[in-house]
């Protein structure tokens, strides 16, 4: 992410762009934590609610080292939200429905980003086409970058927190199936795994390729070109 922010554009645009960066990553990591603590205060624990963690403060769910991570190569973490499944009424259950809620707020946000960058991005054509003034067309080509940094940043923090092995929310749904004691004998080894998957993810950055990265670039494309055509169609009408 921060590599292909300093690849282009002046000092100027560099900064905005970070600028720009910095809220959207902290917007999706608070989501995302809060997503957890919300359904799984629903579910019976109350854990996250006393800790104060129901809240979108940055503040309250941001780790330092997860934070740069998202900034810097597009995938991070948040401190997780505490989750105690003896007082799920279905433990089971509870823990793949908390689980599953993280992924599923920041696609959502993904989806609500990419609709507004197809929309941001109809706009910038017409402002340019209509010969409007230098600032108004600043403003929707920020919009657009603003959009379309939170629909690739929040798509790719799912589709990372989705592998199916510990300690990502995607080892929950899978394993939340298995025998109970085959799970807590897998989660003994979900740091070393962790440390695993990091250091093959960085190593994929360090040539250019994220596969988590291509999959947001596809689905804000395959969301935001479609959604740019129809607007822009409405718009030349008032050229």
């Amino acid at each position: 992410m921060l590599f292909s922010i300093l690849s282009g554009g002046s000092i100027q645009d560099i900064i905005i762009s970070l600028l720009l960066t910095i809220p959207v990553v902290m917007l999706a990591l608070s989501v995302h934590e809060t997503a957890h603590g919300y359904v799984a205060y629903k579910c019976g624990d109350r854990t996250a609610y006393n800790l104060g963690r129901l809240t979108l403060n940055p503040a309250k769910h941001l780790d330092l080292v997860g934070t740069i991570c998202m900034i810097i190569f597009g995938f991070g973490w948040a401190k997780p939200v505490p989750i105690n499944t003896r007082n799920f009424r279905n433990p089971k259950r509870g823990m793949a429905l908390s689980a599953a809620a993280g992924p599923v707020s920041n696609i959502l946000l993904g989806l609500i980003s990419a609709v507004f960058c197809g929309f941001s991005l109809a706009l910038l054509n017409f402002l340019y086409f209509s010969s409007t003034t230098e600032f108004w067309f600043n403003c929707a080509n920020w919009l657009y970058i603003l959009t379309l940094f939170s629909a690739q940043i929040n798509f790719t923090f799912a589709f990372f927190n989705l592998i199916p092995v510990p300690p990502f929310d995607g080892s929950r749904l899978a394993l939340a199936f298995l025998p109970a004691k085959t799970y807590f004998g897998i989660m003994k080894y979900e740091r070393q795994i962790m440390f695993g998957i990091l250091i093959a993810m960085l190593l994929l950055s360090r040539f250019g390729f994220s596969p988590f990265g291509w999959l947001a670039d596809t689905l804000t494309d395959l969301i935001s070109v479609p959604v740019a055509n129809g607007f822009w169609a409405i718009f030349q009408n008032h050229l």
